[in-house]
């Protein structure tokens, strides 16, 4: 079997390279030949860990390749999948045009059967306007040649993507005929042999699925932070409330940790497109557009601790940052908490010096040289007046403490992901603030802050 993926982004990237992990012949296609070069010699335009070596070890074994050509590849094909990004517009509705404009293309380069499986995120109804593009590409064409299209949504995890494909919970395929469902089914059953489930419904349903998935994690995410804000004014622990709600098996110790907002190239947008869908078809999503609102308003808690503790006068004051990244473990900046909190610190007047492992070049397309960008996460503390923890990735976790206090100016630190004890860093002598926990140095949540979040709601 050959299948086709066209866009290289993080999605079809992996996607490509997963699939040339079990043996299927996989080219990934692209319209930037300089990111289709920089692929053949091993330059990746994404981090993600284990993917590097994965696409040497499968170019070396000639299953997976890279290229501008879209005609050929869709000839040689029997699954081509569209993984190029629908990014969201003014309005928040997923911007299909380039979904669309790949449909077109593979109809006017198709010369037998196959099945068009849309593996990007797009609201349902796609499926239908993709059949429509392939339809009339071929119309005009003088051909009729049968087809199927698909929808497979993608459940990846940035950071853990690789096993998130190759060890999926489940995969969801939404389609509309026997014969689409047959390929599917041989396309996925290297990842079947494992008990892993393959799930068939209808295309509409496909489509949802992501969209509903995305938004309910997103949910928890905004209700935990919510509650963390509440516990932060009634002098609750929100991490003994996390333990305690966690235990329940009906709702479970996944995304239920207090921070500072989600971020990431899904979640924002596949909730605003999700409510952005729903108002188009006469329908109110009141709980999402509640999640929407504590999650910008999320991403100013950190701030907001920052200013309070230097008593509203942050000019000249110099900040350390950890952490650039929206997540661990990728370079993915895209309505990442730190960029809120980086530009509220500089319109401030304070400067600010930063340490990612991984998204400090990604940062510079945003930030530019507005801010220092430090060598290592120690280098970034030097006559810092306070620390900033905005990105919780695994080197942060245990510092030497005894090297932060000396480094920083004053031994103040902000943690916006509760990775360290409360306890132990005030016996430490700092000055230490998190989320969802009245420290001894800390004032709870301020009444007109939380006014001003009920106002959005």
């Amino acid at each position: 079997m050959k299948i086709a993926v066209v866009g290289t982004g993080y999605v079809g990237l992996v996607t490509g390279t997963c699939f040339a992990e079990v043996g299927i012949d996989v080219t990934c296609i692209d319209i930037d030949q300089k990111k289709i070069d920089n692929l053949r010699q091993g330059i990746l335009p994404i981090y993600e860990p284990g993917l590097e070596e994965m696409v040497s070890r499968n170019v070396a074994a000639s299953r997976l390749h890279f290229s501008t050509n879209l005609s050929e590849a869709i000839r040689e094909c029997d699954v081509a999948f569209i993984a190029v990004g629908t990014p969201p517009g003014e309005d928040g509705s997923a911007d299909l045009k380039y979904v669309l404009a790949v449909a077109r293309g593979i109809g006017e380069n198709m010369t037998s059967y196959g099945v068009i499986v849309t593996k990007s995120t797009v609201p349902v109804g796609t499926a239908a306007k993709v059949r429509k593009e392939i339809e009339d590409a071929l119309t005009k064409r003088g051909e009729n040649i049968e087809f199927d299209v698909a929808s497979n949504p993608e459940f990846l995890k940035e950071g853990a993507a690789i096993d998130d494909f190759l060890k999926p919970d489940r995969i969801v395929v939404g389609v509309s005929s026997e014969r689409a469902e047959e390929v599917m089914r041989k396309l996925y059953k290297p990842f079947l042999l494992n008990g892993h489930p393959i799930i068939f419904m209808d295309i509409p349903s496909a489509e949802m699925t992501k969209y509903a998935a995305n938004s309910m994690l997103a949910t928890k995410i905004s209700f935990m932070n919510d509650i963390a804000n509440l516990c932060e004014i009634m002098g609750a622990d929100v991490n003994k409330v996390r333990l305690g709600i966690g235990s329940d098996a009906r709702i479970g110790t996944k995304f239920i940790y207090p921070g500072i907002g989600y971020g990431g190239s899904c979640f924002p947008k596949d909730v605003k497109a999700l409510i952005k869908t729903a108002a188009e078809n006469g329908y109110q999503m009141q709980v999402l557009q509640a999640v929407e609102s504590v999650n910008e308003a999320q991403k100013e808690v950190l701030f907001n601790k920052v200013k309070n503790h230097f008593g509203g006068d942050l000019q000249g004051k110099k900040l350390a940052v950890w952490g650039l990244s929206f997540k661990p473990k990728t370079d993915d900046m895209r309505e990442a908490p730190s960029l809120v909190i980086i530009e509220k610190l500089l319109a401030e007047g304070c400067t600010v010096s930063a340490y990612d492992p991984v998204a400090m070049k990604e940062a510079k397309h945003t930030l530019g040289d507005r801010i220092t960008y430090a060598k290592d996460q120690f280098d970034a503390l030097i006559d810092a007046d306070a620390l900033l923890v905005v990105t919780e990735w695994p080197e942060f976790r245990s510092p030497n403490f005894d090297v932060v206090g000396r480094l920083l100016k004053q031994k103040v630190i902000f943690d916006g992901r509760n990775i360290y004890d409360a306890q132990e860093m005030q016996e430490a002598g700092f000055a230490y603030h998190c989320i969802g926990v009245r420290t001894a140095h800390q004032e709870p949540v301020e009444e007109a802050s939380v006014r001003q979040q009920a106002s959005n709601l």
